[in-house]
């Protein structure tokens, strides 16, 4: 049994479409997941805000940072975390070895936003 040539094409189309309704399923998977947002701005010794200064963010029951980012040319930083009530150590290290760190403790619960600001000395 032969098929025509358009047949093997809808085939090849069909197995396309149904990849991506897969890969669309996983992605809105990930997506319903509930999470919080530690957000944040991070502030020179003058006041102004800080570039590329490194964000360290873990759980205060931990000893090692588990989220690592860099400020953006606004000086603000963003990180989702598992929704849930948790205590998170927020550290602000700008680099040069005698420069000025910041640091905060950050108290979340469920699936809120929390709004910090960290000033370098």
């Amino acid at each position: 049994m032969t098929f025509p040539k358009c047949r093997g094409q809808q085939l090849v189309l069909l197995g396309l479409a149904l990849a991506a309704s897969v890969a669309a399923k996983a992605s809105d998977k990930r997506a319903e997941q509930p999470y919080a947002l530690i957000f944040g701005t991070v502030y020179s010794p003058n006041n102004r805000p800080a570039y590329g200064v490194r964000v360290k963010i873990r759980r205060a029951d931990q000893k090692k940072a588990r989220w690592d980012l860099y400020s953006d040319h606004q000086g603000e930083f963003a990180q989702r975390v598992p929704a849930g009530t948790a205590d998170y150590f927020v550290e602000a290290e700008p680099e040069g070895k005698h420069a000025p760190k910041a640091e905060t403790t950050v108290h979340v619960q469920n699936d809120e936003r929390v709004d910090i600001g960290l000033h370098l000395k």
